[in-house]
């Protein structure tokens, strides 16, 4: 398609003289309808087409089962709660999407606000980060959460989670964790609970009982649903965290493509396996008697491992360095959740705590590094000379 004229009417609308100031929205909007004509000017560096424009809407793509599926889910649920009309496929879907897409406005709308805020007032580039960050923001939260709460909730994430620190590629820790820990702390009530995740009618203003695995857990008692039933997602929970079937398409794409770090992901499955396993040997209550690859299909675990440990800016940069951060992330989310009963589902935490800990993990690893290769050229200048 010859898209000549949508590139001569962006050169005549180029912000010049007195529209100066606005250069950085108008640049925002030119690359993301075409690719940038800028290039390094010194220093080595590699061509790609994946810029960060098209990784993040490749993350995008990736979260599109996990959203589809939630939006059929909060349809879905809620019939069996007693909404009435939601007895088919694409009436539960409907149902959701009506209720999930105030939700992802509003997000956006006060998220990009602030970037562009932001942007312009510091003449920086506005980065596409957040176009991945919208999106999953309203994705880890209850779908009765208020409009007014997920607002403050991301103007918190955006300013003081990313912000303050200089904007995206300068935050250590996850935007959209951010905000669900924002919300969580200032708005226990309407974060967990039995009332907080099924919506009673379209705009979710009240809540029928719906008890997560987590929460039935908390309270002593088995969950009542079967791990097939966690695998494919028909369970209560946060918008679109249910579904690990839908969760693993999405983690299959970030693979294929090489956006997501395997290393990551695989050390969260291995560290978080490997606590099961050690509370399923000590066994001193019913809840480290649970099955280890239960916990996988619980809560936030599945997405937090494929889209929240795996955010490249936030992660530890080294292979060594990864091995560990997702190892240490899948072990204390398992932790958190065993040991303490009134916070079942640990694996936001343990990402927050693992954000602060990834540069550490880095230096360390670095430094061993060094110290080896120090010791290496030591021992064979020693060899030389005694040769």
């Amino acid at each position: 398609m010859n898209m000549k004229w949508l590139e001569d009417w962006f050169e005549k609308i180029e912000p010049k003289s007195k529209w100066s100031w606005l250069g950085s929205t108008y640049e925002a909007f030119h690359t993301f309808a075409f690719t940038p004509k800028t290039v390094t000017k010194s220093g080595s560096h590699i061509r790609d087409a994946v810029d960060m424009k098209r990784s993040i809407i490749i993350v995008v793509i990736a979260l599109m089962p996990a959203l589809l599926f939630g939006m059929w889910n909060i349809g879905y649920q809620s019939g069996l709660n007693g909404v009435n009309g939601l007895d088919g496929v694409l009436p539960c879907w409907w149902f959701g999407f009506l209720r999930m897409l105030p939700m992802i406005a509003v997000s956006y709308i006060v998220g990009l606000f602030i970037e562009f805020a932001f942007a312009q007032y510091r003449h920086h580039e506005v980065n596409e980060g957040f176009l991945a960050t919208g999106l999953l923001i309203p994705m880890i939260v209850p779908v009765t959460t208020p409009l007014w709460q997920l607002a403050l909730a991301v103007a918190f994430a955006v300013i003081i989670g990313k912000e303050v620190f200089g904007g995206s590629g300068m935050n250590f820790l996850n935007p959209a964790l951010v905000a669900r820990a924002f919300l969580f702390f200032a708005y226990p009530t309407h974060m967990s609970g039995d009332k907080v995740w099924i919506a009673n009618d379209l705009w979710g203003s009240d809540a029928i009982a719906g008890a997560t695995p987590m929460g039935e857990l908390a309270t002593g008692a088995h969950p009542s649903a079967s791990a097939l039933d966690m695998l494919i997602g028909t369970i209560p929970g946060s918008t679109c965290e249910t579904s690990v079937i839908a969760i693993a398409l999405g983690a299959f794409l970030l693979l294929f493509t090489g956006i997501a770090s395997w290393r990551i992901m695989l050390s969260v499955f291995l560290g978080g396996g490997a606590m099961g396993l050690l509370f399923n040997a000590i066994g001193a209550n019913d809840y480290m008697q649970l099955p280890f690859y239960y916990h996988f299909l619980m809560g936030g675990f599945a997405f937090g491992a494929v889209f929240m440990a795996t955010d490249p800016v936030t992660a530890a940069q080294t292979n060594c360095g990864k091995w560990i951060y997702g190892l240490l992330i899948g072990a204390f989310a398992v932790l958190l959740r065993v040991c303490n009963p009134a916070y079942p589902e640990g694996m936001m935490l343990s990402i927050l705590f693992m954000n602060c800990m990834a540069p550490l993990i880095d230096h360390c690893v670095v430094a061993r590094n060094i110290k080896r290769r120090a010791k290496r050229v030591a021992t064979m200048g020693k060899e030389v000379n005694n040769g």
